[in-house]
């Protein structure tokens, strides 16, 4: 014989209705309220999803690149030309990686370079030129968006991995030094110092030491290429397309194997 509690029943009721009020009841309710939650969202998430990866990515540069793209004396064009896109291309294939296979959106590269230079434009004006007292024009970052936009756009009218690394990665790595020519061009003018010819960007070399960078190391326009003359360039960046063919095939493997979505089967 099962006992009944007078009231009880209607009070469950009650916390059941209770309950499903509250569940109906939220702050976004209709079609014009969802979208502009959205977009509120967006305006939050992308700033710091730009930030961070700019920030990833500029300890990526510190830490590989570094004085080859600090200062404009140091952009020669022999090594300048194969280590900036044989390591900038990282992020780009293993963001764009996961942007793609995930959403289904070409924006992974351009995203990652876009990132990249807002970082270290920040880096370098707060840093390098008011904390260190560096002209903002010798310590001001490559041009590098075009490259990302390469990438997407490979990817997106071939939607394939193999092609987008077989023509957009050499393009990555071929076109760096004439994208930055504009920029680069004012600092290769020669002129006389003390009866010695050098460039502009040696010049201010001279003028603004830099701490731990020997006289001997900081002048890497002496090297072994120069057995190949004033071709030197076009086989460096032909060189680093290669080295960009196969740097981008490793690291889409490796977002591929990232970007993969992993589920417990059991829990013991």
């Amino acid at each position: 014989m099962a006992l009944v509690i007078p009231g009880a029943e209607d009070a469950v009721h009650g916390e059941v209705a209770a309950n499903e009020d509250r569940d109906v009841k939220s702050a976004v309710t209709t079609p014009e309220e969802q979208l502009i939650a959205f977009r509120n969202i967006d305006m939050v998430s992308i700033p710091i999803i730009l930030l961070l990866f700019g920030g990833i990515t500029v300890f990526l540069s510190a830490v590989t690149v570094g004085d080859w793209d600090y200062w404009m004396d140091w952009r020669d064009r022999r090594w300048w030309p194969l280590v900036i896109p044989a390591l900038y291309i990282i992020f780009p294939a293993v963001i764009g990686t996961f942007t793609w296979n995930k959403l289904r959106l070409p924006i992974g590269a351009t995203a990652s370079m876009l990132s990249f230079v807002i970082g270290m434009w920040l880096s370098r004006v707060f840093n390098f030129y008011s904390f260190a007292g560096f002209p903002l024009n010798f310590v001001a970052p490559s041009t590098l968006i075009m490259l990302g936009v390469i990438l997407d756009a490979m990817l997106v009218w071939t939607k394939s991995y193999y092609i987008t690394g077989f023509l957009g990665a050499f393009l990555f790595g071929l076109l760096p030094y004439a994208a930055n020519w504009p920029v680069f061009a004012l600092w290769h003018v020669p002129v006389d110092y003390n009866g010695t010819l050098v460039t502009v960007a040696d010049l201010s070399g001279y003028q603004y030491i830099r701490t731990a960078i020997p006289e001997y190391v900081r002048i890497i326009e002496e090297s072994t290429l120069r057995t190949f003359g004033e071709a030197v360039t076009p086989l460096t960046a032909f060189f680093a397309g290669f080295v960009c063919v196969i740097n981008y095939y490793l690291w889409v493997l490796i977002g591929s194997y990232l970007s993969e979505s992993r589920w417990s089967q059991r829990v013991w």
